[in-house]
């Protein structure tokens, strides 16, 4: 990995994996090398049969990271803003796709692309001090990491509309009632609370984790019958697993399973 970003592997078989945004000078701004090193990072990440879960943290301790990298579009033509779009695309859509459970530890700032990296997480972590916000419409654009689709998804259209048309900064306290975030932990733990949780995933059947994350995902923006049939494929895809004849029999011998993984 780049200086930009780290990937760090903890506990027993390395299967927690978390993604440090290291650009601590900037505060974690998204100039178009980070994007880049996230998109690279997340693929790396995907492709890795050992990985069980993902923690997507910060060595900043005031900025979980602060949106797209203006600075550096402040210089930009039209054509290089083009050029840069695919880039960004694939850095948020890197980490929305993650075949893993995807846990975000913010502690500090995540504003614009920085709160839509944690949106595109499956939990979202918060020490008491962070702030979130999407406050794109107040410099002229609108969210373009995912946070117009995902916003909603989480908190509603009405909420997500106040949310964003306001450009408003939201404690970690007010965000996590509005349903935005998901748990709010002293200030400073919320890593510690997130690898915690990655390795209560990590714990787990491999197989039947990565298979219920599909089954969400894919039944998420479908009707109810159709939701079912997406869950009865991906139960049968755990059913006739390894996995699960090792987990039958570690419940009837009373020990802790050793999961295949297949």
């Amino acid at each position: 990995m780049t200086e930009l970003v780290r990937i760090d592997h903890h506990g027993d078989g390395g299967h927690v994996a978390e993604l440090v945004l290291d650009r601590p000078e900037a505060m974690n701004a998204v100039s178009t090398a980070m994007a880049q090193a996230i998109a690279a990072a997340t693929a790396e990440l995907s492709q890795d049969p050992t990985v069980r879960a993902v923690v997507l943290s910060s060595t900043h301790p005031r900025a979980f990271c602060v949106g797209a990298d203006l600075k550096e579009r402040n210089s930009f033509t039209d054509d290089e803003l083009r050029a840069q779009r695919p880039l960004a695309q694939a850095a948020y859509r890197g980490v929305l796709d993650l075949p893993v459970p995807a846990i975000a530890a913010v502690d500090g700032y995540a504003l614009g692309g920085g709160f839509e990296l944690a949106l595109s997480c499956d939990v979202v972590v918060c020490g008491e001090d962070a702030v979130v916000g999407l406050p794109e419409v107040s410099v002229g654009v609108i969210p373009g990491g995912g946070g117009t689709q995902l916003l909603p998804r989480r908190v509603g259209w009405s909420r997500a509309a106040q949310m964003i048309f306001t450009a408003q900064r939201y404690a970690a306290h007010d965000a996590c009632r509005l349903g935005a975030v998901d748990e709010v932990v002293a200030a400073g733990t919320a890593r510690e609370r997130a690898l915690e949780l990655a390795t209560m995933v990590a714990s787990h059947s491999p197989v039947g984790v990565r298979s219920a994350k599909a089954a969400m995902r894919r039944g998420l923006d479908t009707d109810l019958d159709a939701g079912l049939r997406i869950e009865d494929e991906m139960w049968a895809a755990t059913a006739f697993s390894g996995d699960r004849a090792e987990g039958v029999a570690a419940f009837n011998e009373k020990r802790r399973p050793v999961w295949p993984g297949r």
